[in-house]
């Protein structure tokens, strides 16, 4: 074999360990086996209601459910679905864990003061305690004018920040929407 045959094939080996390099940190489990990032794409697995947000009770609550005004404690995760199926938060856990985490550390707000985005305050008043729910955020039940500091959930982290900014900032050239993962941990009453 030449040796421009052993460099190419040397050259396609390495490039091939990558690309399975690459894939193996690149794995986004909530995204795995969806098209995801398409606008206004609709799934059959998951339920839609009448606003538009579509969303799949991974787990099932046994409690009770929360009513206007009771304050809720939350772990959740946030995806960019548009930007590669970015993480731009991972709370109490490493990419695609399992939750847990102290109470410390969990995101609380009040259901019907408008502290957070609409898609994430409709997702939780239907939620029992200690379900867990993904859900799929139009743009238009996402961030008021793409900015995560005027409704919550924000993201705790540089990265994160950058990334879900770059994101809802981009002007027309990548998706919106968002996924959250939300699990519901806590009701505490008015």
């Amino acid at each position: 074999m030449s040796s421009i045959g052993l460099l190419a094939a040397a050259l396609l080996n390495a490039s091939g360990k990558g690309v399975a390099l690459a894939s193996e940190f690149a794995d986004m489990p909530a995204l795995k086996g969806k098209d995801y990032g398409k606008t206004k794409m609709r799934y059959p697995d998951y339920t839609e209601t009448r606003s538009g947000l579509q969303y799949k009770d991974l787990r099932l609550g046994s409690g009770p459910t929360p009513k206007n005004g009771e304050t809720v404690v939350v772990d959740w995760d946030g995806y960019t679905i548009g930007y590669y199926g970015r993480i731009f938060e991972a709370r109490n856990k490493t990419k695609g864990g399992s939750f847990e985490g102290g109470d410390k550390d969990l995101y609380r707000f009040r259901l019907g003061s408008q502290e957070v985005i609409p898609a994430f305050e409709e997702a939780v008043s239907g939620m029992a305690l200690g379900g867990v729910r993904r859900i799929i955020v139009p743009p238009e039940l996402g961030y008021p004018d793409n900015d995560y500091n005027k409704s919550g959930p924000r993201p705790t982290t540089f990265s994160g920040q950058r990334a879900l900014d770059f994101v809802l900032r981009n002007q027309g050239l990548i998706d919106k929407t968002l996924l959250f993962d939300i699990e519901l941990l806590k009701i505490v009453p008015s």
